[in-house]
C-alpha cells in the first residue's frame, strides 16, 4: 500500500506559493515519496529575504508583549496539533514515533521558553561615574534587535532545531528566513503554518524549500541578513564562514563526542545512559555518544553488560511504538556508516555487536580495539556506532578524549567528586555531563562547543543575545541648568 503524496508550499513572506519546480520527500524506511515540495531559486530567496528586511525596517514598534503574545499562541497550536507534528518528524525522518513525540514536546517547551525570555531582554545602568571627570554621567544599555536571520538546518532534529531558531529570532524582534534540510522540510513548514495561524505578521518569517547549492548563497551572502545560524557540518560550516564576511555568524558543527566510565561508577546506570546516548535517533545526533572510555578493571564487565543491552535493542518499523532504532535517513548515508565501519575493521578493530547493514538501516553496532587514528575515531560518524576502550587511568581518559578537534559535549560517570572536577577543568569541551552520557541536553542551557564543534551557544536565552546588539546610552547632566 503506497502513501499518498501530497503536494505542500512553502512559506515565503508571509504567503504560501508553489513553483514550477518541485522535488520529493521520500520516507527513508521504504523509499516511499510521501510529499511534493516547492523547489526554490536564487530568485525566491531572494525576494523573501528583501521581504523580510522590508517588513523589519517599517515596523517601528513591535512591543514585546505582542511578540509574547504571538509565541504563546504558537505552543498552544502545536499542543493542539502534536500527534500531527510527531507523525510528520517520524514519516520524513530517522525517528521512532516515540522519539518524534518526545521532540515534538521538547520543539514546543523551545518556543514557550522564547516566550518568557522575549519578556527578560533586558540591558544595565552603567557606572558612568567610576572615571574621574564623569560624576555628572548616567546611563545604561540595551539589547535591539539586528534585521534578518538567515538560518540552515539539519535533518535530525527537523522541528526543535528549527524552533531553536525562529522562536529567539522573534521573541528577540527579528525576521528570520529558514532553509531547512532537503530530506525532511515538511516539520518545519508545519511549524511555519503555526506561525501563520498565530498572527505572526506578513514577512517576518519565510521557509524557502530547496537545494543548498541552488539557494544557499543567496541566503549567505544577501548583503540584507545581518547573521547566519548554522546546524550542521563542519565542511559545510567552513564554506559559509568564509562566504559570510563581516557578518555575526552562530555555528553548530556536531562532534565526536566521549564518555569516560570509572571503575567506581554504577555500572548498570552507566550502560543504560550509553546505550541510549549512543542509538537514539539512529545515532543521527550531534551529541550521541562515539567513544567511551572504560577504566580497565571495569571494562570486561562494562563491555559484556553494553553488548548484551545492545543486543536487545528492537530494529523496524519506525511508527511501531515498540521499535527502538529505525532506519539512517537514508540507504547512502547507511552505505557510508557502513563503509567507515568496514574500513575500521580492516585496520584491525573488532565488531563486538551489529556491523550489519539492510537498506537504509544499519544495526547497532559495538567496536572495539579501533585504532587511535581510524577515520571512524575522529571524525563524527552520525550514525549507530559506538566504540569502547580500555583505559589505565583517568588521566588517560582525558588525554584520549581530547585528541580530536571536536568539543560539543561529554560524559563522566563516577562516584568520586574529585574525579569529576578533574574532568571539569581539563576536558575541552562546551559541556560536561557528571554521571549522564555526553546525550544530554534542555533547550534554555548555553549549547554549543569547542574547536571544530562550532561558534557561539545557541540556546534560547544565548541565541537571543548573539541576535542581538548592545546600545550604549549616556546622559551627560546640567546641574547649573535648573
Amino acid at each position: 500500500m503506497h502513501t499518498k503524496v501530497k503536494a505542500v508550499k512553502m512559506l515565503l513572506g508571509g504567503k504560501w506559493v508553489s513553483t514550477d519546480e518541485t522535488f520529493e520527500v521520500r520516507n527513508p524506511q521504504n523509499n516511499e515519496p510521501i510529499a511534493t515540495v516547492p523547489s526554490a531559486t536564487k530568485k525566491d530567496m531572494t525576494e523573501a529575504i528583501e521581504k523580510a528586511d522590508r517588513t523589519y525596517r517599517h515596523t517601528q514598534v513591535w512591543p514585546a508583549h505582542e511578540r509574547m503574545r504571538i509565541l504563546y499562541r504558537v505552543v498552544d497550536y502545536m499542543k493542539q496539533h502534536a500527534e500531527t507534528f510527531a507523525e510528520t518528524i517520524a514519516s520524513e525522518g530517522s525517528k521512532t514515533i516515540n522519539e518524534a513525540r518526545g521532540e515534538v514536546k521538547r520543539a514546543t517547551q523551545t518556543i514557550q521558553i522564547s516566550a518568557e525570555e522575549a519578556r527578560r531582554m533586558n540591558g544595565e545602568t552603567i557606572n558612568f561615574d567610576q572615571n574621574e571627570g564623569s560624576e555628572n554621567r548616567v546611563g545604561y544599555h540595551y539589547r535591539f534587535p539586528i534585521g534578518v536571520i538567515g538560518a540552515i538546518t539539519p535533518f535530525n532534529d527537523p522541528l526543535n532545531l528549527v524552533a531553536h531558531k525562529i522562536g529567539p529570532a522573534i521573541a528577540s524582534g527579528n525576521a528570520i528566513v529558514v532553509k531547512p534540510a532537503s530530506v525532511t522540510p515538511l516539520s518545519a513548514l508545519l511549524l511555519a503554518e503555526a506561525f501563520t495561524e498565530a498572527g505572526l505578521p506578513e514577512g517576518f518569517l519565510s521557509v524557502i524549500t530547496g537545494s543548498g547549492r541552488e539557494i544557499g548563497e543567496t541566503l549567505v551572502t544577501h548583503p540584507a541578513v545581518q547573521m547566519v545560524s548554522f546546524t550542521g557540518g563542519s565542511a559545510a560550516g567552513e564554506r559559509i564562514s568564509q562566504r559570510a564576511g563581516t557578518k555575526k555568524v552562530s555555528m553548530e558543527l556536531g562532534s565526536n563526542s566521549p564518555v569516560i566510565v570509572l571503575k567506581d561508577a554504577d555500572l548498570h546506570d552507566a550502560v543504560q545512559s550509553c546505550v541510549s546516548g549512543a542509538f537514539s535517533a539512529v545515532g543521527q545526533n550531534c551529541i550521541g555518544v562515539q567513544r567511551i572510555y572504560v577504566e580497565k578493571e571495569l571494562y570486561p564487565s562494562f563491555l559484556d553488560t553494553f553488548v548484551s543491552r545492545t543486543l536487545e535493542l528492537n530494529v523496524g518499523d519506525k511508527m511501531d511504538e515498540l521499535t527502538d532504532v529505525g532506519p539512517m535517513i537514508n540507504q547512502h548515508e547507511a552505505e557510508r556508516v557502513e563503509a567507515w565501519v568496514n574500513e575500521a575493521v580492516a585496520e584491525g578493530a573488532k565488531v563486538e555487536a551489529g556491523g550489519k547493514r539492510s537498506g537504509a538501516f544499519y544495526y547497532p553496532t559495538v567496536l572495539t580495539h579501533v585504532p587511535s587514528k581510524a577515520k571512524i575515531a575522529v571524525d563524527e560518524i552520525f550514525g549507530p556506532v559506538v566504540l569502547i576502550q580500555a583505559v589505565e587511568n583517568l588521566a588517560e581518559a582525558v588525554e584520549r578524549s581530547n585528541d580530536v578537534n571536536y568539543g560539543l559535549q561529554a560524559g563522566v560517570f563516577t562516584s568520586n567528586i574529585n574525579h569529576a572536577f578533574y574532568t571539569i577543568k581539563h576536558m575541552n569541551v562546551g559541556g560536561i555531563m557528571i554521571n549522564d552520557s555526553s546525550d544530554y541536553r534542555i533547550d534554555a542551557m548555553p549549547f554549543g562547543g569547542t574547536k571544530g564543534s562550532g561558534i557561539g551557544r545557541e540556546g534560547i536565552r544565548y541565541a537571543m543575545e548573539s541576535m542581538t546588539e548592545q546600545k550604549v546610552v549616556c546622559f551627560r547632566l546640567q546641574e547649573n541648568m535648573l
